[in-house]
């Protein structure tokens, strides 16, 4: 079987889409004699966040799927925004995700020498011009959507002035944005990509993190992308909505300079989710101006903060698979995304006890330095994950929110003064007396236990609630952040009457609680394992620890979508 029948005859790992469709239809037709090369560009000024986890999935599993090829290629031609440090955590995230470029690893300034020479051969074919507007002029010249655009007073330079112009610009002999070099296209095009944008411009002053001070003058995106496109043999080069009015500008480069294969590029949907924004220059601000600890937040939409928030990458995967690729703008839930984090980890996550707001219990009849260890599953549902011992003794912590002197209502099937209540996989105990200090506020439960409620109850025994616990005496000491969404309106980016995003900020996104006492297994925890805290939700172990050399554990996500009862209210209110 040929390598373009097997393509074809695979059961692909993701449902078939308008491009995929596109793809099979070219592999029929044997264009690009069968072969399928993607790419995905980013540009190194700013981490990867959810939306290009999208684009990442897309390019790099249509090459997978397809026995094909993906290029990691970065649109490095804006060098005073970029650095290394972006560049480093850009392949840190695509190969977190679970994706591997292999030897196809470039830079668009690998081909700066050879743009600069497309850009020559369009001003010998008469196609380009240097101009000396300022920049104001030059938006007046463009026109609007309703109005033509206006030629440039230099657009019918000579064609060997505008060599010498732009060999000059080049060697650095002229200011920054003195002179910029413009394709002469259509200035009465009424797609104003095609009014004679410009391909370089001038920029002094910047060390390029892969070519130095060896240039003054860079590319512009439109210009450079298309052809390094063509220089790389992609087939099909797959971009977001927004760039279909472009599109026109990307055949016309290829067109014009004759060039010896032309990448199809194809448009779909971005990402749009709600509760959260991806648009790099407020993420920078949110860094920058300190409302956020830095890129990895955990309540940041990069792939970074969702990596130390605990979210698995198969789960951010699966959520791509979800939502699909379409030809139309849509806004997700944030409750898919959620929901997909959930279901990984519940399938796969161990289950570990944590008091996060502890109220002692003394265990009045429990002997005194007796130290007892139960096995428990680490599952409860998958016996492969095998089990673990948790020590029981005189002293352990319950949380506050599991006693109440009196109980509210029938509902509350916690332990109450008088009542019993199962310690989950230990013994059951009764309440005896309640300590309060000189203001009244409960510090210690005074207990008794029945030894013989260890394990299944006993015939006529009907205990009803069941708390979990961590022993006092080897329980240990834990910082908990508990994470929320960072904003609190469905879409903040949405300005109204002047509102800045940054007034829609959730300000209870993080909630730090610093007494939680964890049962001892946590001790071994490592940064990346993931845990289902009981009754609290899933957690992972942060990177970082406390002053003191406490540990600290992000919560990844709730047990339930406690934020899909807030906006049905919402809904009904609105």
């Amino acid at each position: 079987m040929s390598d373009k029948e097997t393509a074809m005859s695979d059961d692909h790992t993701a449902p078939s889409n308008f491009i995929r469709q596109i793809i099979d239809e070219d592999i029929a037709a044997n264009k690009n004699d069968g072969r399928v090369v993607t790419r995905f560009p980013p540009e190194p000024n700013g981490y990867l966040h959810i939306g290009h986890a999208k684009s990442i999935w897309l390019n790099f599993g249509i090459a997978e799927d397809y026995h094909g090829t993906c290029h990691l290629r970065f649109d490095d031609t804006n060098p005073h925004k970029e650095n290394v440090e972006f560049v480093e955590a850009i392949q840190n995230d695509v190969r977190w995700l679970g994706y591997d470029w292999g030897e196809h690893r470039y830079f668009a300034s690998d081909y700066f020498e050879q743009l600069y020479d497309f850009a020559v051969q369009l001003i010998k074919l008469g196609k380009a011009y240097v101009c000396e507007l300022s920049a104001e002029a030059m938006r007046e010249y463009r026109g609007t959507l309703t109005e033509p655009g206006k030629n440039s007073p230099y657009r019918e330079r000579p064609v060997e002035e505008n060599l010498d112009l732009f060999a000059r610009m080049r060697a650095g002999e002229f200011a920054d944005g003195e002179k910029v070099l413009r394709a002469k296209i259509d200035m009465a095009s009424p797609n104003i990509n095609l009014r004679d944008p410009t391909i370089y411009r001038i920029r002094h002053g910047v060390v390029h993190h892969q070519t130095g001070a060896e240039w003054c003058i860079y590319p512009m995106y439109d210009y450079t992308h298309c052809l390094s496109d063509m220089l790389e043999g992609i087939t099909h080069s797959l971009c977001t909505l927004e760039f279909a009015d472009h599109r026109p500008l990307y055949d016309w480069f290829l067109d014009t300079l004759e060039t010896p294969c032309h990448p199809q590029q194809i448009e779909f949907s971005r990402l749009s989710l709600q509760y959260t924004i991806t648009s790099k220059r407020k993420l920078t601000a949110l860094v920058e101006d300190g409302h956020v600890e830095g890129w990895d937040d955990p309540r940041m939409p990069t792939i970074a903060g969702m990596r130390r928030r605990g979210y698995p990458p198969a789960a951010i995967r699966d959520f791509c698979q979800r939502i699909g690729v379409t030809k139309s703008d849509n806004s997700v839930e944030m409750g898919v995304l959620e929901n997909c984090v959930r279901e990984e980890l519940n399938a796969r996550a161990p289950r570990r006890m944590a008091v996060l707001n502890p109220l002692k219990v003394v265990i009045s009849n429990y002997p005194e330095g007796q130290v007892e260890s139960l096995t428990v599953a680490n599952h409860p549902q998958d016996e492969s994950l095998g089990s673990r011992e948790i020590p029981m003794s005189r002293e352990v912590y319950i949380d506050r929110a599991d006693f109440m002197e009196v109980a509210p209502n029938k509902k509350f099937k916690r332990l109450v003064a008088g009542g019993e209540v199962r310690l989950r996989n230990s013994y059951v105990i009764r309440c005896d007396e309640v300590i309060k200090d000189g203001q009244g506020e409960i510090v210690e439960l005074r207990c008794s236990y029945d030894p013989a409620t260890l394990g299944a109850n006993p015939e006529g025994r009907k205990v009803k609630g069941v708390i979990h616990w961590v022993s006092a005496a080897r329980g240990i000491h834990a910082e908990v952040r508990l994470y929320d969404r960072l904003f609190n309106h469905p879409t903040p980016d949405a300005a109204k009457d002047g509102e800045d995003f940054t007034a829609h900020l959730n300000p209870e996104s993080l909630l730090t609680l610093t007494q939680c006492v964890l049962e001892p297994a946590l001790a071994e925890a490592q940064v990346g394992e993931h845990y289902q805290f009981e009754r609290e939700g899933y957690f992972c172990k942060d990177p970082a620890t406390t002053a003191s050399g406490a540990p600290i554990f992000n919560r990844t996500v709730t047990l339930r979508d406690s934020w899909a009862k807030i906006e049905q209210q919402a809904a009904r209110s609105g």
